[in-house]
């Protein structure tokens, strides 16, 4: 007897059916179809598509900020998203309280800490260098090491002022003292620094996001080529992710740079309280809606928020519609022929006719209702 039986699934990666079991908090079977399942519920998906459950892997989740919050349940179960990581929204000072308040949340939580011990409790939380302490940050991640999962640096002008990469260079030592393979997520944007600067000590335990914007410290030249040292942190390793955000996703950047074969392992949506409501980001299906505008396949799509944020993170657990990992599942419908207009960061629209629609998620093996 096991405790739940997804039946009449329809697989991402193909179109062929797809049932799943799960026993507490884990799947236990996969199939085409599971003959002679005795269950606690049984489910029937009717059809729909059934994902590993979605992993958005920046968002800003402390709901005590004011500049960049939200509730981690309406950025994650409520709409399709099983686990988020928060983008260093909170430093070793706050991390304690952010921890304890998601414990409570349906949604799967994780945490990036921010470099600077306040976090983003103001845009330059990084003008004061004397916030950027070894010992309060190794303490945290020691103390939190079920939660913490990278460090989040904001390399742009607003938040570092005049102190340039020193925020970027500490954090790599930082990094090399836990091992080299913790993870660095790298927010790039206005200059000072240059994107050159900041990619030039970005490796392959490192992740760039919100590289697709439209700004002229940027990965295109004057010329719109995409820039040398850009290809060379690309081709070295260095993790391109999306990070969609109000001002960091552009649709004529991402025309080139797709068109060249510079694409993002990952997709993100930079999400908080206020481009959930207002957009453009709204949520993340409305953000897949638009790669798969670009021609990915809906396999590929869905791989960007599974196994590709569980691999960046190291979340061993989770990504994979296989036995053994955690019972996270999305289950969604793609709306064909339904005219859906998409907005990048700078307002320009481009009209799509799918739409990428979830009904329902399990998380660690609990089902729940989509807009219902």
């Amino acid at each position: 007897m096991i405790d739940l039986y997804l039946k009449n699934g329809k697989s991402v990666a193909d179109g062929s059916p797809v049932e799943i079991g799960v026993l507490g908090k884990k799947i236990v079977a996969v199939g085409h179809y599971l003959d002679g399942i005795e269950a606690a519920k049984v489910i029937d998906l009717q059809g729909k598509y059934v994902s590993a459950g979605w992993i958005d892997d920046h968002v800003h989740c402390y709901e005590k900020l004011t500049l960049y919050y939200d509730d981690p349940d309406e950025d994650g179960y409520k709409s399709g998203v099983t686990t988020v990581i928060d983008a260093g929204s909170t430093g070793a000072e706050n991390i304690g309280d952010f921890y304890n308040i998601t414990r409570n949340k349906i949604t799967n939580v994780y945490a990036m800490i921010n470099v600077g011990q306040t976090g983003i409790l103001a845009q330059n939380e990084l003008d004061d260098i004397n916030t950027v302490q070894k010992d309060p940050l190794m303490e945290a991640i020691q103390k939190y090491s079920d939660f913490i999962v990278g460090i989040k640096v904001r390399e742009s002008h607003s938040v570092v002022i005049d102190n340039g990469i020193v925020p970027l260079q500490k954090a790599k030592t930082f990094q090399k003292n836990l091992g080299g393979n913790f993870p660095i997520m790298v927010h790039v944007g206005a200059n000072p620094p240059q994107l050159k600067e900041v990619l030039d000590l970005m490796d392959d335990n490192d992740i760039l996001t919100h590289g697709y914007n439209g700004k002229p410290n940027g990965i295109l030249d004057k010329s719109d080529n995409i820039r040398q040292f850009v290809w060379e942190a690309y081709r070295r390793g260095v993790t391109f992710d999306v990070g969609h955000g109000t001002d960091s996703f552009n649709f004529h950047t991402f025309d080139i740079a797709n068109a060249a074969g510079l694409i993002p392992y990952s997709i993100s949506t930079d999400i908080y309280n206020r481009n959930r409501i207002n957009g453009p980001v709204y949520n993340m299906a409305t953000t897949l809606d638009k790669f798969l505008m670009y021609g990915y396949s809906l396999s590929d799509v869905i791989n960007k928020v599974t196994a590709a944020p569980a691999n960046n993170f190291n979340l061993i657990n989770k990504g994979q519609l296989k036995p053994g990992y955690d019972a996270d599942l999305t289950i969604f419908k793609l709306e064909k022929n339904k005219e859906v207009t998409l907005t990048d960061s700078n307002h320009n629209h481009r009209q799509f006719k799918q739409h990428i629609c979830p009904k329902m998620v399990v998380v660690m093996g609990k089902t729940y209702q989509i807009g219902e």
